[in-house]
């Protein structure tokens, strides 16, 4: 260790100041224990760096009933159903009727802004900016984060318990010897063409369209910004595509016998997201445990990203307060299990609908006619509507074991 380092303790050091680190430590610090969050990237850049959100019931809650702000409520958009399209033929999910709940227009760069913002007001030590960090001591009492600050200064921050939540491209999981870990991994043929506009919503509720020329997603970032996104070549480049080309290929995708016209503006922005899942098993390596995509990516289909890796916390925080509190170990113990069993539930509805609202490269009439059946099993039955609403809205947070209860911060049933 260098001898300029300065040393810091505490007893949780975090590795990413997304959303998911940003909640572990609010949660953390309304039971009184101290962390530091290391973040790479300063606030500004991840507040600007726009992402769509989807967030289920339970997310809303945790971030309503915990002391963060709560502007989900007031400059979120309730959605009490979902748009399954398929050749221009619209069928409603409506989340109400079969499940009882709702799912929030949010998005995920808010979602941070209001936990930034929360952890600012409570005192919460964040270091944003920080350079070359590595992470060190994983199978020991005392872990290590080593880090230098916006400033040039070196620190070594000693904890007892290191998260890591510095995503899927992070140096966390990556430290975990490979001969400890299971990375399980797919790669899909196809990619997603995503655009921001300036124009006002082409529909109420999200629209997942399914058509011969493939997929699209027709979204709401807000009432004078737009998020859509179109099936595309993971090689897509985007300075192929004006305006009016993009427009024209969104429309084709939901053109229909009903007559459905998009409402067009400028486009300010466009990428193109690759589809991948990833799960790390397991999510605990020695002192060492991972939060949201720093241990598991789903592609965006489901709406599963940010409401799973809010769950990983759900279990997490209680575990890490009675480790704390009581020196109790057994939440530690079981978080990389019972996280994992939302995962891979999580990880089978993004891939199945994924499957579902996607045209695979060569597909041949067999596989487009017995999509259409899927289809009509979905929609077409109440229970079929009823399964991809209670899985796209959150399942029951109902379990024998023990989380969180976000409002007091004592242990209550656990999340599953």
């Amino acid at each position: 260790m260098s001898a300029q380092r300065t040393v810091l303790t505490t007893p949780v050091g975090i590795v990413g100041g997304g959303p998911a680190g940003l909640m572990l430590a609010h949660l953390l610090g309304r039971a009184g224990i101290d962390s530091i969050v290391v973040e790479k990237r300063d606030k500004n850049t991840i507040y600007n760096t726009h992402r769509a959100g989807i967030l289920e019931a339970d997310t809303v809650r945790m971030l309503t009933e915990t002391g963060v702000e709560g502007r989900v409520l007031t400059e979120g958009h309730e959605h009490e159903g979902t748009v399954l399209r398929l050749q221009g033929e619209s069928h409603r999910i409506d989340f109400q009727k079969h499940v009882g709940q709702s799912v929030w227009l949010y998005p995920q760069n808010e979602v941070f802004w209001d936990l930034a913002s929360a952890r600012e007001r409570d005192g919460g030590d964040i270091r944003w900016s920080v350079t070359d960090t590595e992470v060190l001591d994983l199978k020991t009492g005392t872990p290590k984060i080593r880090f230098t600050d916006a400033t040039g200064e070196d620190f070594e921050v000693r904890c007892e318990v290191l998260i890591g939540a510095d995503g899927s491209q992070g140096i966390c999981k990556w430290s975990i010897p490979q001969e400890e870990r299971t990375d399980n991994f797919i790669q899909y043929p196809f990619a997603w063409f995503g655009i921001l506009a300036d124009a006002p919503p082409s529909a109420p509720e999200l629209i997942y369209s399914n058509s011969d020329h493939g997929f699209a997603l027709i979204s709401q970032r807000s009432d004078t910004v737009q998020r859509m996104y179109f099936q595309c070549d993971p090689d897509e480049n985007v300075n192929d595509w004006d305006d009016e080309r993009i427009w024209d290929e969104l429309q084709r995708r939901v053109d229909g016998p009903d007559g459905f016209t998009l409402k067009r503006g400028t486009i300010f922005e466009k990428t193109v997201l690759k589809f991948r899942s990833y799960v790390c098993e397991p999510l605990r390596y020695g002192s060492l445990f991972l939060v949201g995509d720093a241990g598991h990516t789903v592609p965006p289909t489901g709406a599963k990203g940010l409401n799973l890796a809010f769950c990983d916390v759900r279990v997490l925080a209680p575990a890490l307060i009675n480790f704390f509190r009581m020196g109790d170990n057994t939440g530690l113990a079981g978080y990389s299990a019972m996280a994992l069993e939302r995962v891979w539930k999580a990880q089978n509805f993004s891939y199945w609908v994924t499957n579902l609202m996607h045209t695979q490269p060569g597909e041949n009439p067999f596989n487009q006619k017995r999509r259409r059946g899927e289809f009509k099993a979905v929609t077409g039955s109440g229970r079929g509507a009823a399964y991809f609403a209670e899985s796209y809205t959150g399942w029951p947070s109902t379990s024998s074991q023990h989380r969180q209860d976000m409002s007091t911060g004592e242990p209550a049933a656990a999340v599953r």
